[in-house]
């Protein structure tokens, strides 16, 4: 039995599908906001006791190159992460120089989980959690797809699942 068509909301084709570009900001602050804070603390310990400036003057300038610094990585970060849902199962992408690729067979699915925390609500995006059968990446997380999208991959996932078990 072939399994059911995908909803209308999903992008077709047999290509990686990138994430939407309104959760770019999302990512890239909170990678600015992991680099910026380590950086400015250890950037004004260093500095007040190699320069005898004051700490303060110079962790907030660290820190403010460390924003700006992680905010671009995150955007190039973003940009590099895709998905695709063929025949083989559902599959993600992340990376440029070092690229992970995570092919997860609709047979080793278990369950499927939509996280939403408030930010990503407001901006209409979703994370897909795949629960997958086994020890090792015993859940596949893809963060901050679009709602529509987020849905429609679970609804067809979990349809996939039904007629594999149902065989």
């Amino acid at each position: 039995m072939a399994p059911p068509p995908l909803p209308a909301p999903l992008p077709a084709g047999p290509g990686w599908q990138p994430l939407p570009r309104r959760g770019a900001a999302l990512y890239a602050a909170g990678l600015a906001i992991g680099l910026a804070v380590p950086a400015g603390l250890m950037a004004g310990v260093l500095l007040a006791a190699l320069a005898g400036q004051p700490r303060f003057l110079a962790a907030a300038l660290v820190a403010l190159a460390g924003l700006a610094l992680g905010a671009a990585i995150g955007v190039v970060r973003h940009r590099r992460i895709g998905w695709k849902l063929d025949e083989d199962g559902f599959a993600t992408r992340r990376g440029g120089l070092w690229r992970s690729e995570t092919l997860v067979p609709v047979s080793r699915v278990q369950h499927l989980d939509l996280e939403r925390g408030p930010l990503e609500r407001r901006l209409g995006l979703a994370t897909l959690v795949v629960h997958t059968a086994g020890t090792r990446m015993a859940a596949v997380k893809l963060p901050l797809l679009a709602l529509a999208d987020a849905e429609a991959l679970r609804t067809h996932l979990a349809r996939q699942v039904e007629i594999d078990d149902a065989l």
